[in-house]
């Protein structure tokens, strides 16, 4: 028995002789499917078939068509869509003030994602499809996911996450006709799985105690009642916020950053020397033997480098917390590699674009970004097991609820 299909192939097989003879065979046949969807569906909203005596006194009758062109995969096609004269007739379809199919959007927002500029997504759906697509469209389209960026980043909270990350990526935005330097502050949280998962993203503020209030507010009201550990890069002011609202987090300073302010103060011939010796501080194997290592470090360095050892002495508590962990929790904390590792994976897609004409351009972005690496997120961080046994040991009653105790 011959299928539809099969008709419809030999039908483009006799009147097509080229590629573009058979995307216009297609779109063809893609506007008479439509039409015959639109005329079904206005006998189903009527109650009656075209023509039929059944529709003599019912109060309302077909009344012609209006024109609409839509952009589709095949193009833009022109339709023509049935009127009643109640006015009420909408075709379930294609929306009344539908433009694009749902495939094209869907496309429009997948190269968004991948950090197309606006002109190239409007070269390309022109190569590929024969559509213009103006700026306007694209953001008109895209704005579409921002109630999503909203839900997301509202969206409740596990109660306790043993390992908080904060740090911040820097973008341009254009602001009152002046393109400025904005901060995405991003929390990252390592939750009792083993999981990787972005808590928020906050856009354009300047960190100060206040703002990391507001932060760690925001986190509470979502659901977050205990951070473990939170490690963060020198971000000003977060310290004491976090101590406001969650008291018993521990403080861990990014290791990393401060060896890498350091050495801006640091000649080039010396820096390979004093590394020598700072290694032995914070790769020692205990506490006191990075202290002990320390005072060598000051006695040996001090009257050369004072601004590094003041550096050292005022972060010193926040520097050494990992020592009292094992070597499974202390390389996940002592840096902030785990967070920078994502703000890699934004670079990769938002370094096309020179600045961005709104904040909320930029939120789509991020979040766009975000989901696609959450994607990659499915295996917890080596050796978590090993870590949460340690965290049950050193936290004990602020993990019971979470391990079943």
């Amino acid at each position: 028995m011959q299928t539809m299909q099969d008709r419809t192939i030999k039908e483009l097989a006799k009147e097509c002789r080229t590629v573009e003879d058979v995307h216009e065979m297609l779109k063809n046949l893609f506007k008479d499917t439509l039409q015959g969807i639109f005329e079904a569906e206005m006998e189903q909203h009527l109650g009656y078939e075209r023509n039929s005596v059944e529709g003599n006194n019912t109060g309302n009758s077909r009344n012609g068509y209006s024109t609409k062109k839509i952009k589709t995969k095949f193009g833009e096609t022109e339709l023509d869509i049935p009127r009643d004269r109640n006015g009420e007739f909408e075709p379930k379809i294609i929306k009344k003030y539908e433009t694009t199919s749902n495939q094209i959007e869907d496309q429009i927002i997948a190269m968004y994602a991948k950090g197309m500029t606006v002109r190239d997504i409007e070269d390309h759906m022109k190569d590929i499809y024969g559509i213009e697509v103006s700026p306007a469209m694209v953001s008109k389209i895209t704005n579409k996911i921002l109630p999503m960026v909203a839900e997301w980043h509202s969206r409740p909270l596990d109660r306790v996450y043993p390992i908080v990350y904060l740090d911040a990526i820097h973008f341009k935005v254009r602001q009152d006709s002046r393109i400025i330097n904005k901060a995405a502050y991003s929390v990252m949280g390592i939750n009792m799985a083993g999981l990787k998962e972005v808590l928020g993203i906050w856009i354009g503020e300047n960190e100060s105690a206040s703002f990391w209030l507001g932060v760690c507010n925001d986190l509470k009201n979502r659901g977050v009642e205990d951070i473990l550990i939170a490690c963060k890069d020198g971000l000003s002011g977060f310290t004491e916020a976090i101590s406001a609202v969650f008291p018993q987090t521990e403080m861990q300073l990014c290791v990393i950053h401060q060896i890498r302010n350091s050495l801006k103060y640091v000649s080039y011939k010396d820096q390979k020397i004093l590394m020598v010796d700072l290694k032995k501080v914070y790769q020692a194997l205990t506490y006191d033997e990075a202290e002990m290592a320390f005072n060598d470090f000051c006695e040996k360095w001090g009257k050369k480098h004072p601004i590094v050892i003041r550096s050292w002495e005022n972060n010193w508590h926040e520097l050494t917390a990992y020592f009292k962990y094992p070597y499974e929790i202390r390389r996940i904390i002592y840096t902030t590699n785990i967070i920078e590792g994502y703000h890699r994976q934004l670079r990769k897609v938002t370094k096309i674009k020179t600045a961005y004409p709104t904040d909320d351009a930029l939120r789509k972005i991020i979040y766009l970004a975000t989901v696609e690496a959450a994607k990659k997120w499915n295996m917890p961080v080596r050796e978590w097991t090993k870590c949460l046994s340690q965290f049950a040991i050193h936290f004990g009653d602020r993990l019971n609820a979470e391990l079943a105790i």
